[in-house]
């Protein structure tokens, strides 16, 4: 496989057509969020898994995919995350076009686990603007909305709270309509699930040079 120097591994593996699972990565972003721990690879030589999104290519580097170790890691990871994420596939405008649905197609995961004990979320969904409606409940803290929102100059969604409570939020929390949005529609175009969706009649949404 070959790959341009600096590039990180799930870059350089997407790019020549091997899947490591992701939520949070972006191309543009330096350093990288490394948030969602979908992304864990073993390197041969290393003493723990590291997370691919952030670990340079090396001329000769082995790396392994899908070891029993990496299994585990990731699984854990998806599972933690669906543990507090609503799931409304069937009345989803995601549906079919959702970057879990992906995920778990690829790993061969369930989308409704039992391992771990649901921990639902009941924030309310802000659908005071025009062209588009953010329910939290959905939000998998990725990042890339935070992350699009400033690049496009607006920036008034940030993170607030932390841990199990973090969530996507604008300032002090007020409505969407208020915060002085200017309708870009940017975040819309970068989630990768159905917490920021286009209103009925909105559409199609392109996000130029996004580098996602």
């Amino acid at each position: 496989m070959k790959a341009k120097e600096g590039t990180c591994i799930l870059w350089a593996a997407l790019d020549n057509g091997l899947y490591i699972p992701n939520l949070c990565a972006v191309r543009e972003i330096k350093p990288p969020f490394a948030s969602c721990r979908l992304c864990f690879v073993e390197i041969e030589g290393r003493n723990a898994p590291v997370t691919a999104c952030t670990e340079p290519v090396n001329d000769g580097m082995v790396v392994n995919l899908n070891t029993s170790k990496i299994k585990r890691l990731r699984n854990t990871a998806f599972e933690l995350l669906l543990s507090h994420h609503h799931l409304d596939c069937a009345h989803c405008d995601k549906n079919r076009n959702c970057e879990l649905q992906n995920i778990a197609s690829h790993l061969g995961l369930k989308l409704k686990p039992k391992r771990f004990k649901r921990i639902p979320r009941e924030l309310p969904i802000d659908s005071s603007h025009t062209l588009f409606t953010y329910d939290p409940n959905k939000c998998v803290i990725c990042g890339k909305c935070v992350w699009v929102c400033q690049k496009q100059g607006s920036g008034i969604l940030d993170f607030a709270y932390r841990g199990i409570d973090t969530v996507v939020s604008t300032f002090s929390g007020m409505p969407l309509s208020d915060a002085g949005c200017t309708s870009c529609l940017a975040c819309v175009a970068v989630c990768p699930v159905g917490a920021l969706v286009a209103k009925l009649g909105v559409g199609p949404i392109f996000l130029p040079r996004a580098g996602i």
